[in-house]
């Protein structure tokens, strides 16, 4: 079964996940530091990572730093702040998902189950994990997809990317110049067109625009459409 690790230092607020995660199939573990939780990360699996954004050694946005150098285990963030520019900053980092306190803990499990059933980890991706591995999908030009191992390649340069970012890009690059809607994309990832998830779109965008001018500071692949949504622009060569 999948095996979760809550990083929270109120108990309370532990108690309610760690009883309703569990109730719900998942095995899971517990730690209040965010240090504590880094060492284990780097030696034990774990399907996915809940995380507290003030925790009393550091932040839960230093903890997904200091994560994303060594694993790409998916991360879901609880916080107190609702700002906007919280939750941006979080995706950009390289979050899966944001819950804002208070939370229903059962909005919590369901959210796990549906980022676990997205990355194949667990016993909910197993199937379509499966399914999965067929031929790489191989694109000329300046990006290539290889959809067996969730990697692109950009100017022949392997990205890092979460799998949000995966999945959002290659959204893109599947019909090149075509404009795509924030309600679209957000089906890509599994998530509500409600009011404030479009923003976590322009977050995993602005990410991955990041990404790509490390590899070359002077293309813009990804334009914007204001009003609209997000295109794939091959470059010249391309056609």
């Amino acid at each position: 079964m999948p095996r979760i690790l809550v990083v929270e230092d109120e108990v309370a607020i532990a108690d309610a996940l760690l009883f309703v995660l569990g109730s719900e199939g998942f095995i899971t573990d517990w730690t209040r530091l965010a240090g504590e939780a880094l060492s284990r990360l780097r030696t034990e699996a774990v399907d996915l990572v809940i995380l507290d954004v003030g925790l009393p050694d550091m932040t839960g946005f230093e903890a997904c730093k200091a994560l994303r150098r060594f694993s790409d285990v998916p991360v879901m963030f609880l916080t107190a702040r609702a700002d906007e520019v919280d939750r941006i900053v979080g995706l950009e980092i390289g979050a899966d998902d944001y819950v804002v306190k208070p939370f229903s803990p059962r909005e919590v499990a369901a959210r796990v189950r549906a980022i676990l059933k997205r990355s194949g980890g667990g016993a909910a991706g197993v199937g379509a994990q499966t399914q999965t591995l067929q031929a790489p999908v191989a694109r000329e030009g300046e990006f290539a997809v290889d959809e067996p191992l969730a990697q692109i390649r950009f100017l022949g340069r392997p990205l890092k990317l979460t799998l949000h970012e995966f999945r959002l890009l290659e959204k893109l690059l599947s019909q090149p110049r075509r404009v795509w809607s924030r309600e679209q994309l957000l089906a890509v990832l599994g998530q509500p067109a409600d009011v404030g998830y479009e923003r976590n779109v322009d977050g995993h965008i602005k990410a991955l625009r990041s990404k790509l001018r490390e590899v070359d500071a002077q293309r813009e692949p990804i334009q914007t459409h204001r009003g609209f949504g997000y295109s794939y622009q091959p470059a010249a060569q391309d056609g």
